[in-house]
């Protein structure tokens, strides 16, 4: 087992002082730094994010460790990750090392513009780890830490045997209709409040009364907002009809939130030039597709392949509800989009050579098509960099781009271009609908491309577009 570089000790030390651990443990955190380099040394990498931290514990667990070693060696190796972000590398997702020769070293990766690799030791590659999948330590190791929040805890079990099976036939329920996997979250998330606010009494006694004091609960002590309040409403009142099967009964004197009528957001061209220059791809060709062709942030990366159609410069979305529409291709971008489809091309050919298990798919659209996982026109238009570790079946397969890397690459495009407005990915899809009402396309034209239902909903972008008069309104300070 070879010794742990001084560079690497002197700076893991420092972060052992920085952190409190304490003296009487740090040997056995440089113990567990030891292990872990060799570990990495003489097992091939890893290409999922922290999945060799993972295997790192479960050799552990296997050499008969206990849980308290196990938690001191997960500790351990987060510390050492940190010390060399510190050193190196700041804002890395990874850490990665070679010593190798020239022509064999890996090019540094950069995800969400941030520098994700930085040279360590010989030969190991190190995953930052998620504050989800690292135990918790002793609390004699360490100072306490604050756990992650686990946004999928609503189906997870409870005290209450009777609420768990209700939450469960909720959940089927939503499966049954295809429902979004946010509905089965938002829905169960609102039952297990109402379970709280009703302390684990059955569902077998719930009536309506208790719907009517727990919405004013809400709507007088809480003060939620109207949009809040509604969701729950609908929330409890697919719990009462599908669930329960249970009248609802009369909600009309029920103090409902007051809801607001707000004005949308809306960025002027040189503004969305201004983001788009603070961005960096694959990041600003999602902003350019939010904004070219009026799509949701979930539309935009949950594009594939056979959704373009370049010869006829027509994009196909499959958008809410299942609803499919067709939007024309900004044709400025067409040249960009083409250079994407390659690059996708390359990254796929490179893992039917990994055999890759393939791509996600919707539903049980892989039971049908066999196949079509690993077909080209199947692929994510904007994949993950690195392929994701299916834990049931041990595949390997590649999704695409998270919700959350797009919202924090806006923000701080955003930040530097140093506008006024609140932006969110959403904004641009006003901004769509609004630039197409300035220059005098028809309602009913835009109603199409937003994939609206009602076109009253279409109807509020109206509000963005200043009248243009005779004589316009002037403020009298303008006189």
């Amino acid at each position: 087992m070879l010794p742990i570089p001084e560079n690497v000790a002197a700076q893991f030390n420092t972060v052992l002082q920085r952190r409190a651990v304490h003296d009487s443990h740090r040997g056995h955190y440089r113990k567990w730094l030891r292990y872990f380099l060799d570990f990495c040394r003489k097992y091939q990498p890893s290409e999922t994010k922290s999945e060799q931290v993972h295997l790192f514990i479960e050799k552990l667990r296997s050499k008969k460790q206990t849980p308290q070693q196990c938690s001191q060696a997960a500790h351990a190796i987060s510390l050492f990750i940190e010390s060399q972000q510190a050193k190196d590398c700041p804002d890395a997702g990874s850490v990665e090392t070679k010593m190798s020769p020239p022509h064999d070293r890996r090019a540094n990766q950069r995800s969400n513009g941030r520098n994700t690799s930085v040279a360590v030791a010989p030969d190991i590659t190190v995953p930052l780890i998620p504050d989800a999948i690292i135990q918790e330590p002793h609390p004699s190791h360490i100072p306490p830490k604050e756990k992650r929040f686990n946004k999928w805890r609503c189906l997870e079990k409870s005290k209450s045997p009777a609420w768990d099976q209700a939450i469960e036939k909720l959940a089927a329920e939503i499966k049954v209709r295809h429902y979004s996997r946010k509905t089965l979250k938002t829905y169960a998330g609102w039952g297990r409040k109402f379970q709280g606010y009703l302390q684990d009494r059955s569902p077998e006694e719930l009536s309506s009364v208790d719907v009517k004091e727990y919405l004013t609960y809400l709507a007088v002590e809480r003060r939620v907002a109207a949009s809040t309040q509604n969701q729950a409403f609908n929330a409890l009142l697919f719990l009462f009809r599908h669930v329960l099967k249970k009248d609802f009964g009369d909600q009309r004197d029920v103090p409902r939130a007051k809801k607001s009528k707000y004005i949308p957001v809306v960025l002027s061209r040189q503004e969305i030039d201004k983001i788009l220059n603070h961005l960096e791809y694959p990041f600003d060709m999602v902003v350019s597709l939010l904004f070219g062709c009026g799509l949701r942030l979930f539309e935009c990366i949950n594009l594939r392949v056979q959704n373009f159609n370049f010869e006829e410069g027509i994009l196909t979305v499959h958008g809410k509800g299942d609803k499919d529409r067709a939007v024309p291709l900004p044709q400025s971008i067409i040249p960009r989009l083409k250079i994407q489809l390659e690059t996708v091309g390359d990254l796929h050919d490179k893992d039917l050579a990994a055999r890759y298990a393939g791509v996600f798919l919707i539903n049980s659209l892989e039971k049908k098509y066999p196949g079509a996982a690993k077909e080209f026109i199947w692929q994510w238009f904007f994949p993950q960099k690195k392929l994701t570790l299916v834990p049931d079946s041990k595949e390997r397969r590649r999704y695409h781009l998270n919700e959350s890397q797009v919202q924090k690459a806006l923000k701080k495009a955003v930040r530097r271009a140093k506008l006024t407005k609140r932006v969110t990915s959403h904004t641009f899809r006003h901004s769509f609908a609004t630039h197409l009402l300035q220059a005098n396309y028809d309602i009913r034209t835009i109603q199409k491309m937003l994939g609206h239902a009602d076109v009253r909903t279409t109807m509020i972008y109206t509000h963005c577009v200043p009248s243009k008069t005779v004589k316009e309104a002037k403020s009298p300070l303008d006189f």
